[in-house]
């Protein structure tokens, strides 16, 4: 049975959020007896997600240890266990990681989950896991532990995100998922959802995949479980499932095939989707016992490396900084928006139309120089709409609210009662100032007018307008109904008020938002430019591209040139263009990158790659340093130059603009453990224990 926390657990986690273990007993149906119902709830709404840390753990293990001798003395027929409205548990309690400087303390908090669970899996009565809500992590495991589960088809997320912080599920995840559903479904969740970007699965996805065995409507979800759970415990009900195939040869092929995903992916600098994988390799035959020593190994190691660490200062950037923009001003400076204007009726400026009627639920008219584009535009929008209300995403009676708030013209009179105007034009210093010229003439003189630009001065946009100080970058990573960030920057003569509606309604576009100083590219396509200028230094000096993608494996989301693809070569091409114009040869205008603009190709053609006169080949690890050496110059400039607040916004611009893992922080404790900040500028970007162990 399980021990309580040690003295050290409970010093470790000083500012835990308990997690009550509420227990209520239900007479079954069908004469099936007696269920003891555990409800997971910390006292809070959804916003503060039940989480199990020492105390937690602590209190449930005297639950289930409670539960045992009523089991067996018939006093219960069964046990069940779900969460509080929305949320059933997402995980270990991670706020106490930071405090953790010894293996031991990691192996005693792994040996603690390990416990409770055990002791779940052991009572002697059918066990019932009713995921009514959001499950992650120890939440997912807890779940797995139950003999049985259902699934809510309005779960909006399942995982076992371990990997993107740099853990592993440890609390059985790695040993009873690949038992329950076959190792490549379990790859699927353990591996590659979370090297994705950490994709999560809907409650239908996890049903599909036989982590439930049954899934049911969130309107009755619990009366429903509960009439299952009865017919089971009766006999009325016969659980039957896939099995799993143990073949030994069937199931290595498996994870040799995950881990050359992983080598891709991370290079083989992130240790903890190894140790997924090597746990994953020794659950096909090991005893419960075995396994989870095992993970609490592995737990032991993870927890007390940088990866982690880092993976954690990325989470809190995510869950606190962005919440808080570093240098934003006043909210109560903010003016109202009740209309928007989109200048353009392309592809960005249509989902940009969609984006703020969505959120901002206010009328949004489109302007383009002809009624085609204009239409098209509109087209663009209905269509997007129309994909949403057959997803269920949206009732038929919204779909038609956000019809009617988008509008189309080619008359620009239409922002006349417009409070935000924004731009999404050709990227030409010339045709933006033309149109804010335009429109000025039209709007109000308290109107903000944003320019969705992603390279360009803000402060040459507005010189020549009658108020200069309403002009505001308002700038939107593609695709912007998935990417968070959203960079804001002020022009020299922008004012307060200006500045704070724009971050009135960036907050309220739901996006992570970011003060960044007028400068070339900004943020994330500054870093971006260099990191691939260099990229394409090398390669057009001779390196094999294979070599040059293994040299940057895990720095990026994906590989260079499949990023060039995404970005697209001419918008890749005039950002090397603006930067090196603004600060000189470091950054590189590639020939080859011509070459493949002025041939209209929209990805890399290698058949294009212009030839090196005198080849110079580097190895990856030489690849590695010159791009890191290069991007640990460029973030120092850009702190002293001031266009980022601190290291921290350019880590989040970075994870929120452009994928960079959490498990490296973004880029800058990457930097810093790999001693980079120091042999380039002579000091850490972050302090010691800030995204790595405290000495």
């Amino acid at each position: 049975m399980t021990q309580p926390p040690t003295e050290t657990d409970q010093r470790a986690f000083p500012d835990e959020v308990v997690t009550k273990s509420l227990v209520r007993d239900i007479t079954l149906p069908l004469g099936a007896g007696t269920l003891a119902l555990i409800t997971l709830d910390n006292g809070f709404d959804h916003t503060k997600p039940n989480t199990f840390g020492p105390a937690t753990i602590a209190a449930l293990a005297g639950v289930v240890r409670d539960l045992a001798v009523r089991a067996a003395a018939g006093q219960i027929q069964a046990v069940g266990i779900t969460g509080k409205p929305f949320i059933f548990a997402v995980g270990a309690d991670l706020s106490g990681v930071p405090y953790v400087r010894e293996r031991e303390q990691a192996i005693q908090i792994a040996q603690a989950g390990h416990a409770v669970f055990s002791d779940i899996m052991d009572l002697p009565v059918p066990t019932f896991a009713f995921i009514n809500g959001a499950a992650m992590g120890g939440g997912v495991e807890i779940a797995l532990a139950c003999d049985y589960r259902t699934i809510s088809a309005g779960v909006p997320a399942l995982a076992l995100p371990e990997c993107f912080l740099g853990l592993v599920p440890g609390w059985g995840g790695c040993f009873l998922l690949p038992n329950l559903i076959g190792v490549q479904k379990a790859v699927q969740v353990i591996i590659e959802n979370p090297l994705n970007m950490n994709r999560m699965l809907k409650g239908p996805q996890a049903a599909r995949l036989g982590i439930a065995d049954v899934m049911f409507e969130p309107a009755d979800f619990l009366e429903e479980s509960l009439a299952w759970a009865a017919a089971v415990v009766s006999g009325a009900t016969s659980v039957e499932r896939a099995p799993v195939d143990k073949d030994e040869a069937a199931w290595n092929m498996t994870l040799d095939m995950a881990k050359a995903l992983v080598d891709v992916k991370t290079g083989g600098r992130a240790p903890a989707p190894y140790r997924a994988l090597d746990l994953m390799r020794g659950a096909r035959t090991a005893s419960r016992e075995a396994a989870f020593a095992a993970e609490d190994e592995a737990l032991g190691d993870l927890i007390m490396g940088a990866e982690l660490r880092a993976g954690l200062y990325a989470f809190d950037l995510v869950q606190k900084r962005a919440k808080r923009p570093a240098g934003a001003p006043d909210k109560a400076l903010a003016r109202p928006v009740t209309k928007v204007g989109i200048i353009g009726a392309g592809l960005m400026a249509s989902q940009l139309a969609l984006l703020f009627a969505q959120r901002l639920e206010v009328p949004v008219v489109m302007t383009d120089l002809d009624q085609d584009r204009v239409d098209a535009g509109i087209a663009y929008v209905r269509g997007q709409i129309a994909d949403l209300q057959t997803k269920g995403r949206i009732s038929p009676d919204g779909a038609n609210k956000l019809t009617a708030l988008v509008t189309g013209s080619t008359d620009k009179s239409g922002m006349a009662d417009a409070q935000f105007v924004i731009e999404a034009v050709f990227e030409e210093l010339s045709i933006k100032k033309q149109v804010f010229a335009e429109v000025e003439a039209i709007v109000t003189p308290e109107c903000v007018l944003a320019s969705n630009t992603s390279s360009l001065s803000l402060t040459e946009m507005a010189a020549d307008l009658q108020h200069p100080e309403r002009v505001v970058g308002f700038h939107f990573f593609n695709p912007v109904a998935v990417m968070p960030l959203l960079e804001i920057i002020p022009g020299d003569q922008t004012d307060a008020a200006a500045l704070a509606t724009a971050f009135a309604v960036g907050r309220n576009l739901r996006k992570t938002t970011i003060l960044v100083k007028d400068s070339a590219s900004f943020i994330v396509n500054r870093i971006l430019g260099r990191f691939m200028g260099e990229y394409s230094r090398i390669v057009d000096a001779g390196t094999p591209t294979a070599v040059a993608d293994a040299g940057v494996a895990g720095l990026s989301p994906m590989p260079p040139y499949v990023l060039l693809g995404l970005v697209g070569p001419a918008i890749a091409l005039h950002n090397s263009q603006t930067l090196n114009r603004a600060f000189g040869d470091r950054f590189y205008v590639s020939p080859s990158l011509q070459a493949l603009v002025a041939a209209k190709k929209t990805a890399y053609d290698p058949a294009l790659q212009i030839p090196a006169a005198d080849p110079v080949v580097l190895s990856a690890e030489q690849v590695h340093d010159q791009v890191l050496t290069a991007i640990t110059q460029e973030v120092a400039a850009m702190l002293d130059e001031g266009v980022a607040q601190a290291p921290m916004d350019i880590d989040l611009a970075l994870i929120t603009g452009a994928g960079f893992q959490f498990w490296n922080g973004g880029i800058t404790p990457l930097l810093d453990r790999e001693g980079y900040s120091e042999r380039v500028t002579g000091a850490r970007f972050l302090p010691p224990g800030v995204a790595s162990v405290a000495p």
